[in-house]
């Protein structure tokens, strides 16, 4: 049971800023040394993508694999406690994300996702921006 009341925790929880988390300042140094220039957080778009490329059509989502449900990956581990809030709690952040990026997608964009534990293989992550930028709206 939380101890605050639910406007307290509403309030609390509206401070909380996502942008500038540190893995999502590592993917944007690293976008930007290769040469890439970007928008941030464009609310204009459908969820709100992290780096938005408008030349390009293409947006990229710097996803943390416990709060986005990254299947298979050891951070995505569910917490021992309150299973009852964060089952549900994570799953609609799984589903949201996966309605956001169609929405995107059905209005022309391209989208790709980058997830936490990616970033440790920081070649791996160029390589992969390096493709997904380099391809011009309608290539596949």
């Amino acid at each position: 049971m939380d101890t605050l009341s639910r406007e307290e925790r509403s309030r609390r929880m509206s401070l909380i800023r996502n942008a500038g988390s540190s893995p999502e300042m590592k993917l944007r140094r690293l976008v930007h040394g290769m040469g890439f220039r970007y928008r941030l957080h464009a609310g204009d778009l459908p969820g709100r993508p992290d780096l938005v490329f408008p030349s390009r059509r293409a947006v990229i989502f710097m996803h943390g694999c416990f709060w986005h449900r990254h299947e298979g990956c050891k951070l995505a581990r569910l917490p021992k406690s309150k299973l009852d809030f964060w089952k549900p709690k994570l799953e609609s952040n799984r589903i949201r994300d996966l309605q956001k990026q169609q929405q995107l997608r059905d209005l022309g964009w391209r989208v790709l996702v980058v997830w936490e534990c990616e970033l440790a293989d920081t070649d791996r992550v160029s390589a992969l921006v390096r493709e997904f930028l380099g391809k011009q709206t309608g290539e596949k």
